[in-house]
């Protein structure tokens, strides 16, 4: 069964809205100016603006579709990439690999080794991998320590904030 991309979008819509109304329903936090509304907020605002593009079919005039060629008689099928069907294990094996090492690498290491592991598997090439994985750490730190104030644990590797 195939949706449409109005019909997809709508329910990204629709998503993104109860989140905004659910994150309009918490109570705010005395004497602060972010407080646990600000994160679902800006994810329903997020759904909302890509749902909307998904809706309007935006950039569905970039997508080539795929040329599918049947092999001719007696040909081989083409194998998949290697260690394909293993890829759906990935996000369930990296999930527990940060519970088991978070406390003793920290954040950044392990945040570092994950966004690397992700980047090579989803087909990245290392010259792009590499700074992401050094730098995508470091932002998303000091999102959460700095604007949210919540601890991340340090491990090896200490920021100066």
């Amino acid at each position: 069964m195939q949706l449409s991309d109005r019909i997809t979008g709508l329910c990204l819509v629709a998503l993104g809205g109860a989140a905004v109304y659910g994150a309009t329903q918490q109570p705010g936090v005395p004497g602060q100016d972010v407080g646990p509304s600000v994160f679902p907020m800006v994810i329903g605002l997020g759904l909302i603006g890509c749902g909307a593009l998904v809706a309007l079919r935006v950039g569905r005039s970039f997508e080539a579709p795929d040329e599918v060629v049947p092999p001719e008689p007696g040909e081989a099928m083409a194998a998949p990439p290697r260690f394909a069907e293993w890829r759906a294990f990935l996000p369930p094996l990296l999930l527990v690999f940060y519970v088991l090492a978070v406390d003793t690498l920290g954040f950044l290491l392990v945040a570092a080794a994950i966004t690397l592991v992700v980047c090579l598997t989803l087909g990245a090439r290392l010259r792009l991998a590499l700074p992401l994985a050094v730098l995508a750490p470091i932002g998303i730190h000091a999102v959460f320590v700095r604007l949210l104030r919540v601890p991340l644990p340090d491990g090896l590797l200490t920021l100066p904030w």
